[in-house]
């Protein structure tokens, strides 16, 4: 893993040549002086710019797909590699075509663990459907089938990759990124001898395909956000609450969603190992783990491609203590937000002071706000936060009853609706026997709307079990808060009397 690593998507460019060059070596280094000329690099990028992707970390191509649109009806499926890109002047390439063709894939060895390729099949399908393609098209190598030829006929081979009996490091990852097998063709790439020049023609059909165009990397419509409705329970050290946090973060991201959400002070049963000291000395001794906890989500974000809300954590400044958390970007960039309000029991416990740092956070999904716990009790702050541009506000918490739990959840659907968007809540559950002042958890995750004629009639989008350790997975249109502030019923935001009132952020 690449330890601080900031990743970035874009496309490729004329003068990444050089270090282009040097990743196709490595990554090739089993065909022999098989990489893109400079030339052919340049003829691509000039007929089709937005169609090729790179990924970038630390200066260096870690990986990148190239790709050209073809009119699918000239060619029969029995096609070969040189017919279909039509050699180094790709002439076959038209921006009138009807089907996204992938000509190229690969990732650098040494990026490689990463789900790097994922990143940039997704590209591809985003592309996909905002040039408005049918599809996505190409011919995949099957290396590791040299190695069965003399039992397996290629669709026996296939059969067994598709039930994995058999790995295929080209062929699998094709499979578990939603490609299927349009057939097979014989004699695809001339020199291919690991696939005994078979490919399996590989199809991702688009099924947005009547859609209007959009313009790429704009953030999305429809975000879907996880929860992590988190058992709280004493782990042997802080290898396995890692190993926990990454269970969620790598389930999650399976189901292709765009944030996931911790709750407050999740990983207070670290605090076990201090419970000989009082209460103020203990919970300062969780906050050394903090900024190992950044690094690792930080990683987790890079690597499973989603955003992190990390929860919230102590942290030291000065001699102060702090209740913060942070935004982990899947471009792995990060920023840091802090508990403005503390309630009177973390105050005479454990010494904490509120914070001062309050603003909207830009994500590839729009603008957020994550308000910790208390702080959505106060809806000044969310108010300021909303006139920012805020569509959804996170509020991880933690509630020791259910009164308690109460005031958090009628304060965020009130939130929601007198501020038009889509509030999240994410708290833990169970018992910390061990842990002073952390005994007992209740909690019920939710996701919140705004009361109109376009969300649910009772406000509640969906919502966990209460009191049972869970995930949950909610798909939030942005378009319809959008449609809400013009036409709603009534029009919080807009009506406001101005004239009569205001609300402002005090600077220093």
């Amino acid at each position: 893993m690449i330890d601080s690593a900031k990743i970035e998507l874009r496309n490729l460019s004329v003068k990444d040549y050089k270090e282009l060059k040097i990743s196709m070596i490595e990554s090739y280094a089993t065909l022999a002086n098989e990489y893109w000329s400079e030339q052919e690099i340049k003829n691509l990028i000039k007929k089709f710019p937005e169609g090729q992707f790179c990924i970038i970390i630390d200066e260096k191509i870690a990986g990148c797909a190239l790709s050209i649109i073809v009119d699918y009806d000239k060619y029969d499926d029995n096609h070969t590699y040189e017919q279909i890109t039509g050699g180094e002047n790709f002439s076959t390439h038209t921006k009138n075509g009807d089907v996204l063709y992938g000509i190229d894939v690969f990732i650098h060895p040494e990026y490689r663990g990463m789900r790097l390729g994922r990143r940039l099949y997704e590209a591809r399908k985003e592309l996909c459907e905002q040039l408005n393609l049918k599809s996505i098209i190409f011919g995949g190598r099957i290396p590791n089938y040299s190695k069965f030829a003399e039992e397996l006929t290629p669709k026996q081979y296939i059969e067994k990759v598709k039930v994995k009996e058999i790995h295929d490091p080209v062929l699998s990852f094709q499979l578990s990124n939603d490609f299927h097998v349009k057939k097979v063709i014989k004699g695809y790439l001339a020199g291919d001898f690991a696939s005994k020049e078979f490919a399996t023609l590989m199809e991702w059909n688009n099924i947005y395909y009547s859609k209007p165009d959009k313009l790429i990397f704009t953030p999305k419509k429809v975000v879907r956000l996880g929860l992590v409705q988190w058992q709280m329970r004493l782990f042997k050290n802080f290898d396995a609450l890692v190993s926990q946090l990454e269970f969620f973060v790598d389930a999650v991201s399976d189901y292709q969603s765009d944030f996931i959400m911790f709750p407050e002070l999740f990983n207070a049963p670290l605090m076990a190992e201090y419970n000989h000291l009082n209460e103020a000395e203990a919970i300062r001794s969780l906050a050394s783990y903090t900024d190992k906890l950044l690094e690792t989500f930080v990683d987790f974000a890079i690597t499973y491609n989603i955003n992190i809300i990390t929860g919230s954590m102590p942290q030291n400044i000065g001699e102060h203590m702090y209740n913060v958390g942070y935004l982990c970007r899947r471009d792995g960039s990060y920023e840091r937000y802090e508990k403005l309000h503390i309630t009177p029991a973390e105050a005479s416990a454990w010494g904490m002071k509120g914070g001062s740092k309050l603003k909207t956070m830009d994500t590839d999904c729009g603008k957020i706000g994550v308000l910790i716990c208390y702080d959505v009790e106060f809806p000044e702050v969310s108010r300021i936060l909303a006139d920012q541009g805020m569509n959804i506000l996170f509020v991880p918490f933690m509630t020791d009853t259910q009164n308690g739990y109460s005031r958090v959840r009628l304060c965020a659907q009130s939130r929601a609706v007198e501020n038009e968007c889509y509030v999240a809540i994410a708290g833990s559950v169970g018992n910390l026997p061990k842990v002073n002042n952390m005994d007992i958890q209740y909690a019920q995750s939710a996701v919140f709307t705004p009361s109109d004629f376009a969300f649910p009639v009772n406000g509640i989008k969906a919502e966990a079990t209460p009191n049972t350790e869970s995930t949950l997975l909610v798909d939030v249109d942005l378009d319809l808060l959008k449609e809400l502030h013009t036409f709603g019923s009534v029009r919080n935001l807009t009506d406001r009397r101005k004239d009569l009132y205001s609300l402002k952020l005090k600077k220093g």
